[in-house]
């Protein structure tokens, strides 16, 4: 039986919380004007359009510009039922709602941080927050051998309250195995897309240890949404009669360990496109076909980093 609508999509709010981000296409999206005011009305308007399509999965994090405090005022506005919000800790917002901040964001993965950030995350959060995760562990960043760190969350874990790892870069396969190795962790969140692919048998095996998958960028930033070039992906789409973010989502859909998938959308009309993924049937014929999108993963990683917020 298919999932409700929505139901293995969740929204991803990095999009939402702040005026500036690397997505192709976010000026666009946002319009003008850019103020906290209306990136707030903009941000509640996507997610009642979410929880009315049979999204119940949201995620913020603290270096998410606004997100946290716009999705916490909705949550007490609303008082939607049966949700799962996560958020994460670990790197901290310096661009003070600039567009062109150099450098956006700062990471820190040290003992103090995840105590304070824990606190302004409860303070906007509240009771609502079922999952809390590490923001982007990476090998370099040392956090999976930081043993305070790992104690201080695993004090954290109860029954109310699971806790997870993101991870990114080219390295994602080694951080996902390392954060099963410590045995702590109740989710994992990976990159993984048709240009993106390397994670796949990690997370294969994360889903077998019996960890939560959740799926971010799965739009390779809005590369695989019709928002770049990719003319396998656009002619597999018209011939299925569908849009190239809907077929790409379905792509992630499709694998056998992902839980949630994340929409990045930073509009209703986006939100509804990437929900209609729902009712793509993958097929071994569309993975033939799109093969050959996939990247090396350094290349992938590379550009990544070159694209310019907004």
């Amino acid at each position: 039986m298919r999932p409700e609508l929505g139901a293995r999509i969740g929204l991803g709010l990095a999009a939402l919380g702040r005026p500036g981000y690397l997505n192709l296409g976010h000026a666009t999206d946002l319009g003008e004007p850019r103020s906290v005011a209306a990136l707030r009305r903009n941000a509640h308007a996507v997610l009642d359009a979410a929880y009315e399509r049979g999204v119940r999965a949201y995620d913020a994090a603290r270096s998410y510009g606004r997100a946290e405090e716009f999705l916490g005022e909705w949550l007490r506005s609303r008082q939607p039922r049966d949700v799962f919000v996560s958020s994460k800790w670990g790197y901290v917002y310096t661009a003070e709602w600039k567009i062109d901040a150099d450098p956006p964001e700062v990471k820190h993965h040290d003992l103090e941080t995840l105590r304070r950030q824990f606190g302004e995350t409860r303070e906007r959060l509240g009771d609502w927050l079922s999952l809390y995760q590490i923001h982007s562990a990476t090998p370099d960043s040392g956090v999976l051998e930081n043993d305070e760190v790992l104690s201080e969350l695993v004090a954290m874990r109860s029954d109310a309250l699971a806790i997870g790892v993101t991870v990114s870069g080219a390295s994602q396969a080694e951080t996902v195995d390392r954060a099963l190795a410590l045995g702590i962790f109740d989710q994992v969140q990976a990159t993984w897309n048709l240009h993106e692919r390397a994670a796949g048998p990690a997370l294969g095996r994360a889903y077998h240890a019996g960890l939560n998958v959740y799926v971010k960028e799965a739009l390779a930033n809005g590369r695989l949404a019709g928002r770049e070039p990719a003319p396998a992906l656009d002619a597999a789409a018209d011939e299925l009669g569908v849009t190239p973010d809907a077929l790409a989502l379905a792509a992630v859909l499709a694998q056998p360990w992902t839980a949630v998938v994340l929409s990045g959308a930073a509009t209703v009309e986006t939100l509804e496109s990437n929900l209609a993924a729902s009712a793509v049937a993958w097929s071994p014929q569309l993975e033939r076909k799109l093969a050959g999108l996939e990247e090396a993963s350094e290349d992938y990683w590379r550009r990544r980093a070159a694209l310019v917020w907004n």
